[in-house]
């Protein structure tokens, strides 16, 4: 049988496969979690997103080029932070989610986003965005946030800063396949890179950082060049339709959450994507 949406996966994963079908293995939890892909336009290159490699010695993806992103913290539904933008209910109506979990996503976005690449979607006022994250002050915050001595809405508060959720835009819904021992519920969300701000490498989980045209980080997927998964390619492809930022923030979307299916067919253990997307992934 030919399988046209599916990934033939490793044969050691054929055990796990078979005991989760077979209910003798549950699947773990997945964490809730999100993901930024933070967008430019350049003069020469056009639309670019900014991608970070994960370092190899870490448990989940290594080696993959990711957008910024990262777990949910408890405390980033914090309900006293200034918010400018979409309310937690509307984020809900959005991502499928309730108004709590929609807050945390939200802030989770612009929290993880900063600790990894110092990008910070927030401004003095609700019309504002700050325009330089560099300096060693900066950098206290970032390492207070990481190692958690300090929350979200603390940093905010302190600072007198306005979250600007209206930076963000939903994007899409991604869930860990149930054979992985690693799982993350992950809201997608797109976002501008401020005027004045640097993307940079910051992050103790990455060793390399790109901006990138969305065709051409997909490309290098596709020939093998650089690893991702199929959320990330499937994201950079339906983004390399759109010329430039506004077009992308402009776009109208509807989130469909996104679960790829481990599958015995033929004696052997495929991912099976969703039809949607397994268009955008590379096959072989």
């Amino acid at each position: 049988m030919r399988i046209t949406n599916g990934l033939k996966l490793p044969a050691s994963f054929l055990e796990q496969v078979e005991a989760i079908r077979d209910g003798r293995a549950e699947p773990v939890p997945a964490k809730h979690a999100a993901t930024v892909v933070v967008l430019r336009d350049h003069d020469e290159h056009g639309l670019q997103a900014f991608m970070l490699r994960r370092v190899r010695s870490m448990a989940f993806a290594p080696g993959a080029y990711v957008f910024p992103g990262g777990s949910v913290d408890p405390r980033d539904g914090e309900a006293a932070l200034a918010w400018s933008g979409p309310s937690p209910a509307e984020w809900g109506a959005a991502f499928k989610a309730d108004e709590t979990l929609a807050r945390e996503l939200v802030c989770a976005a612009v929290r993880e986003t900063f600790e990894e690449t110092l990008v910070l979607l927030a401004g003095p006022t609700g019309g504002t965005v700050v325009d330089d994250t560099r300096g060693d002050d900066w950098e206290a915050d970032r390492q207070a946030l990481l190692d958690r001595s300090q929350s979200f809405g603390g940093f905010l508060d302190r600072r007198g800063l306005v979250l600007r959720a209206d930076l963000l835009r939903p994007w899409a819904h991604w869930i860990t396949p149930k054979i992985e021992p690693k799982r993350y519920d992950t809201r997608f969300f797109v976002a501008a890179m401020p005027r004045g701000q640097r993307a940079r490498d910051v992050s103790t989980e990455a060793d390399q950082v790109a901006w990138v045209r969305p065709a051409e980080a997909a490309e290098r997927a596709a020939n093998g060049e650089w690893m991702m998964l199929p959320p990330t390619i499937a994201t950079l492809a339906e983004l390399a339709e759109y010329d430039t930022v506004a077009d992308v923030l402009a776009a109208p979307r509807e989130v469909v959450v996104q679960e790829p299916v481990a599958e015995i067919i033929d004696g052997d253990a495929y991912l099976v994507l969703p039809e949607n997307v397994a268009q955008h992934y590379p096959q072989g």
